[in-house]
């Protein structure tokens, strides 16, 4: 499935290592939550890019000591019905400040692109035929919108009550 990054496919870099898998020599290592707990100081320690990944039950609390050392948080939708992924990327963005790469993994669908966009997601693997089209498409579908998100968008009131004082001001 094609990796989308900014809209555009690249190539996915990341390793996916598996708790008990050795390392590799270099690269960087997408690691479970709990082996980022049970070791932290070893995996932040060496010449890898960190990246972490949560399952949808996961409190990103837990990984707030370490977002300053950890380069990709991959969150997963393990149903599309199931919107938690998106609770998460907001809290990793808003509460925490989190500026690294947040990915979107497992069922992600065109008609979610957008909203995960907003709530702070910057990649997504995607099982689409042409995702950068799907992704251009669904990324500026909607231009207005009535609730703030991770992506700082001004809201549809925002912009109306700007109107009002500029046209007061006049």
């Amino acid at each position: 499935m094609p990796l989308l990054k900014d809209g555009r496919i690249d190539a996915d870099v990341w390793t996916l290592v598996e708790d008990g898998q050795e390392l590799p020599e270099s690269g960087p290592v997408l690691v479970s939550l709990a082996r980022l707990k049970a070791e932290h100081a070893s995996l932040l320690a060496g010449n890898h890019s960190v990246g972490v990944k949560l399952a949808n039950t996961d409190d990103p609390a837990d990984i707030a000591a370490w977002l300053e050392k950890i380069s990709l948080i991959a969150l997963d939708f393990p149903k599309y019905t199931d919107g938690r992924a998106l609770s998460q990327s907001q809290l990793l963005r808003r509460r925490h400040g989190y500026t690294g790469e947040i990915r979107a993994t497992g069922q992600v669908l065109r008609d979610q692109l957008r909203l995960m966009i907003r709530s702070g997601f910057d990649a997504m693997v995607i099982d689409e035929a042409d995702a950068e089209a799907v992704y251009d498409f669904s990324a500026h579908e909607l231009s207005e919108f009535y609730q703030s998100a991770a992506d700082t968008t001004d809201t549809i009131f925002v912009k109306r009550q700007r109107a009002r004082q500029s046209k007061a001001a006049e």
